[in-house]
């Protein structure tokens, strides 16, 4: 019997920025790469499938070579395995007082760990209203205000850092996570 590995693709570009991808059609391409049990959660890129496939950094860049090909355009992927996400979502990246004060708590996700360098330069960008903290692959981003009024973005982090990134609110991650265990 294979053993299957339960995955979650989050996708970078998926519905913003006057892209529109149905949920239907993402469903299916990733049916066509040979994954089972494919879904997606919310209308933002968030793909949970299963495949017998260890090697998450190829998974990667199969599926976005592939979204590139079916779509146009360059979707960055990054891939979590359920027991990861799950990780993620248990990390205490802030005391809980702070986490409760805040307005947002998100998580962006990156193909590999930082460096030192990489962190400090992070780390430079907390502002009064913005704090983060790096763990793993993951930088966790606590916003105290909404973060139409916060300087740091996406587009920030990748330019701060020079490699791509996707974000997604802690609230989203800790909702998959409870709907996994289902």
């Amino acid at each position: 019997m294979v053993t299957m590995t339960r995955y979650i693709a989050f996708l970078r570009a998926i519905n913003v920025g006057g892209h529109t991808v149905k949920m239907e059609a993402l469903r299916h391409l990733f049916e066509t790469l040979g994954f089972q049990d494919v879904e997606t959660f919310i209308a933002s890129g968030n793909v949970i499938f299963q495949t017998p496939f260890e090697d998450a950094a190829l998974l990667e860049s199969t599926i976005a070579s592939e979204l590139k090909n079916a779509l146009g355009y360059d979707v960055a992927t990054f891939i979590r395995t359920e027991a990861e996400l799950t990780r993620l979502a248990a990390h205490q990246a802030f005391p809980q007082p702070e986490v409760d004060a805040a307005v947002s708590n998100n998580v962006a996700f990156l193909a590999n760990p930082l460096n030192e360098e990489e962190k400090h330069k992070v780390m430079a960008l907390t502002s009064e209203i913005d704090h983060f903290a790096v763990h793993g692959r993951e930088i966790y981003w606590l916003c105290g205000k909404r973060q139409s009024e916060s300087t740091f973005s996406n587009a920030v982090l990748e330019k701060t850092l020079g490699v791509k990134s996707t974000i997604r609110g802690m609230n989203t991650i800790t909702r998959m996570v409870s709907s996994l265990k289902r």
